[in-house]
């Protein structure tokens, strides 16, 4: 076939996947005026998705580099976080440029001077040093002065001017406590990180201030039901234990691979869930609807999270200023197997007083 008849076929193609005639695919393609915007969009859409390859002409052109820095990519919130966000840098014309942090990896500051010397248009930060308490903030501060816009992704800092987006976690431990409660349960304990972090502290402050309005637990039962340990399977294993073994019948978690560790702790002991513990994620992470059984968590709203952050920072990047506060996004409960109605006997008499089995432990 010569290259006229080869030519007069990829038009043609075009064309009938464009649903338009091949005068007007040779007229996107040459970049030549009279045509509709929609029209040219779906030629070239149609070029996409047969695998042509654009003219250079007609390539989307960068209109920079943004960047993005996200703690490991083990919890799959956090890639969740990244996909969503270079979605919606996409239509902006900016290109992400990924940054993970893993345990004796690169650093923040570090990551932070490789996108300096790419000349970023922008940073995000997702549940980075601004949502330590114990970090010293003046990092963001002298970024700002530079200035490069920068947008926070779960975590507070007051004192930074800049755009933060967070999920309430102070509701979303009060919403996860009020279903256990619901369901009967009194002896209700919570596992989340080290509470140097902010959504930590949020989490724990509802957690409190909800056992106390919705189960009558003072401080001191409250204490026995708190543990705070190491993110992850393994922290949420070991927490559980400690929880299981004080009675507890239901357990709120900091996190979803929390929980799976709170699941894998109560069947080392030959109880089952929920019918013997309930347990409750935090996150709703891909995947977390196929757990054995399907896990009940809060779910962080990600999608309008990710979304926001990347407006602001855009925003931020044009010269309009997004207002330099916290955006509080509401959680939601997602009820699955993983939380159930209270055994009978663990149930709060009339008097108040807890008739609580012992809990068998390993043989």
């Amino acid at each position: 076939m010569s290259y006229s008849a080869a030519m007069r076929a990829r038009l043609s193609d075009i064309a009938q996947q464009a649903d338009v005639s091949e005068a007007t695919v040779s007229r996107v393609l040459n970049d030549r005026p009279g045509v509709a915007p929609e029209t040219r969009q779906a030629v070239l859409t149609a070029l996409d998705v047969l695998g042509y390859e654009r003219p250079a002409r007609l390539r989307k052109r960068s209109a920079g580099l943004v960047g993005l820095v996200v703690p490991e990519l083990d919890n799959p919130i956090f890639p969740a976080f990244a996909q969503i966000i270079e979605s919606a840098l996409a239509p902006t014309g900016y290109t992400p440029v990924l940054c993970t942090q893993t345990p004796g990896g690169v650093r923040e500051d570090e990551y932070v001077e490789m996108l300096l010397d790419r000349q970023v248009s922008g940073i995000v930060f997702v549940s980075g040093l601004h949502a330590d308490t114990a970090a010293d903030h003046d990092r963001y501060r002298t970024l700002i002065a530079r200035p490069l816009p920068i947008v926070m992704i779960n975590g507070y800092a007051p004192g930074i001017p800049a755009p933060f987006v967070s999920c309430d976690d102070r509701e979303a431990a009060e919403l996860a406590v009020a279903h256990l409660v619901a369901l009967g349960h009194r002896r209700i304990g919570l596992i989340t990180g080290p509470d140097r972090f902010v959504p930590v502290q949020r989490k724990v402050g509802g957690y409190k201030a909800a056992m106390q309005r919705l189960a009558g637990v003072d401080d001191d039962e409250m204490a026995e039901l708190t543990e705070l340990s190491l993110f992850g399977v393994e922290g949420g294993e070991a927490a559980a234990g400690r929880l299981i073994e004080r009675g507890a019948t239901g357990i709120v978690c900091g996190s979803d691979l929390m929980a799976l560790g709170a699941i894998r702790a109560a069947r080392q002991r030959g109880l089952t869930v929920p019918a013997d513990l309930s347990v409750l994620g935090y996150d709703d992470s891909p995947l977390m609807a196929f757990t054995d059984p399907p896990l009940t968590t809060m779910r962080q709203p990600v999608t309008a999270m990710a979304v926001a952050a990347v407006r602001a920072l855009v925003d931020e990047i044009n010269g309009h200023g997004a207002p330099h506060s916290e955006y509080l996004f509401r959680p939601e409960l997602v009820v699955r197997g993983s939380t159930a109605v209270a055994r009978p006997d663990s149930r709060p008499t009339q008097g108040g007083a807890q008739r609580q089995q012992p809990v068998p432990l390993p043989a």
